[in-house]
Formats: C-alpha cells, sequence, structure tokens
C-alpha cells in the first residue's frame, strides 16, 4: 500500500489559502449588543423619535431596534436637517458602557447629508442654557402621566431620562436622576410634575417630581432651609464619604 507523503509546509499553504478564500461574516446591522466602552459602532437603522434637552434642543435620536443614539446638543440644526423620524440612518461612533447606546461621532441621513462632530462651537456662539432649576422659554408647568417606553442615558452612559409611549421626553436633574434610576423600569406608569416645553420635533418635559402611583420622588433644593443636608442618593450611586479626621 502507498502512503502519500505531504510535507506539512504544504498543510500550512492549503490553510492559508483556504482561509484567504473564505468570505468573512455579515456584518450585523442594527442590533446594538453590550460591549465595553470605546468599542468602535458603525450601525444602521431606521429614525424612531429624536430625544431632546431641557431646553428643546435635539441630543440624539432611536432608533426602531432600540438603539440610543447620542448627538451633541450643539449639532442639533445639522441634525434636524440630515434626518427624519421614519428615515434611514447609517451612524458611525462609540459604544457606551451600557447596552444599545451609541455616541455618535457621524452620520449620513437616507437623504445623502451629513452631519460630524468636530468639536463644540467658540464660545459665545451659542445662548446660555437657563441656570439650574429655571425653565426654559416658553416652558409651562404641567403634570404629565404615562408609561416608560425606554430609559434614556447622558453621554456617559448615566440615566438622565426617559422616553413615554406617548412620545413624550423626559429629562431629570441629577439629584433626581439618582433617585429614580433605581426604581424607573420599561413599562411602569409614572406621574411627572415639571416644566413642558413644545418645539416641532416633539414635547419635552424637564421634572421636577416623579412618582409611580401615590410614590413621589422631588428633586432636592439647591439651598435646603435651616442648613438641613439633601437626602443621600442610594448606595452605589455617589463615591464614599472620606475617611475621619485622626484624632490627636
Amino acid at each position: 500500500m502507498r502512503q502519500l507523503i505531504v510535507p506539512s509546509a504544504c498543510f500550512a499553504l492549503l490553510a492559508t489559502t483556504a482561509l484567504a478564500q473564505a468570505p468573512p461574516p455579515p456584518p450585523v446591522i442594527g442590533v446594538a449588543t453590550q460591549a465595553a466602552w470605546g468599542q468602535q459602532a458603525d450601525i444602521q437603522g431606521i429614525v424612531k423619535a429624536f430625544t431632546m434637552t431641557p431646553v428643546g434642543d435635539l441630543e440624539g435620536m432611536i432608533l426602531t431596534d432600540g438603539t440610543e443614539v447620542h448627538v451633541p446638543p450643539h449639532l442639533s440644526t445639522q441634525l434636524a436637517a440630515a434626518v427624519r423620524p421614519g428615515e434611514a440612518v447609517r451612524v458611525l461612533g462609540w459604544r457606551g458602557g451600557v447596552p444599545n447606546f451609541v455616541v455618535a461621532t457621524s452620520l449620513t441621513g437616507q437623504r445623502g447629508q451629513s452631519v460630524v462632530d468636530q468639536g463644540p462651537p467658540p464660545p459665545g456662539m451659542r445662548p446660555p442654557p437657563p441656570p439650574p432649576g429655571q425653565p426654559a422659554p416658553g416652558a409651562q408647568q404641567a403634570t404629565v402621566q404615562g408609561r416608560v417606553q425606554q430609559i434614556l442615558h447622558g453621554p456617559r452612559g448615566d440615566v438622565n431620562g426617559a422616553l413615554l409611549d406617548d412620545g413624550t421626553i423626559l429629562k431629570f436633574p441629577p439629584p433626581l436622576a439618582w433617585q429614580a434610576s433605581s426604581t424607573l423600569q420599561p413599562g411602569q406608569v409614572v406621574t411627572v410634575q415639571g416644566w413642558a416645553l413644545s418645539t416641532s420635533y416633539g414635547r419635552v418635559v424637564d421634572a421636577q417630581t416623579i412618582g409611580a402611583g401615590p410614590t413621589q420622588v422631588q428633586t432636592p433644593p439647591a439651598s435646603p432651609p435651616g442648613g438641613a443636608a439633601p437626602p443621600p442618593p442610594p448606595a452605589g450611586m455617589a463615591p464614599p464619604p472620606p475617611p475621619p479626621a485622626p484624632r490627636p
């Protein structure tokens, strides 16, 4: 019986050729999974809704697959011109520290218009935001009730709002976000009191209180009367206090 002897170098050559000819796996389009902060993202999807700041500037969008895309508010006008709800969009950027969250560096709408983040404009080119606790021009006090459809995040992945089923955007100042983030869940019915602002992009509410049923969570005042300290945030939401000074 004759034996066919093939040198090991031939096996390596055959394996290398097979790998070179094998087609790469198809990219996963429009599906965002949990990934470490800083991983590059290249996704496509359909715009479901815009997200807004408390003063009505666009700060991103939500795709129909649930992906949340953050876009710096100084690109609000360009974003509105490039894409509209119901249109396709391609987004390049970085994945955040929470699932289905992308910080965009550039995007292109289906009509060919592109938006590229080249950094914030020089000081004085945009009107300053209102002081903390002050409403945006045109905002009115309102009580809003609705079902939470999706939790919203800031550029670092911190909870800063929610999208309701009727399209209303809720925005939480940091003290309220610390307290609400541990209990706020998709599907939960909430009642919010705050400053409501209606724009051509939708309605945004700068929440001052939020509650589920009879429970109310309120933003602590900036200067508590009598010097009383505001309630601390839940465990794990703030750094531990410094150790006490040693006794002399």
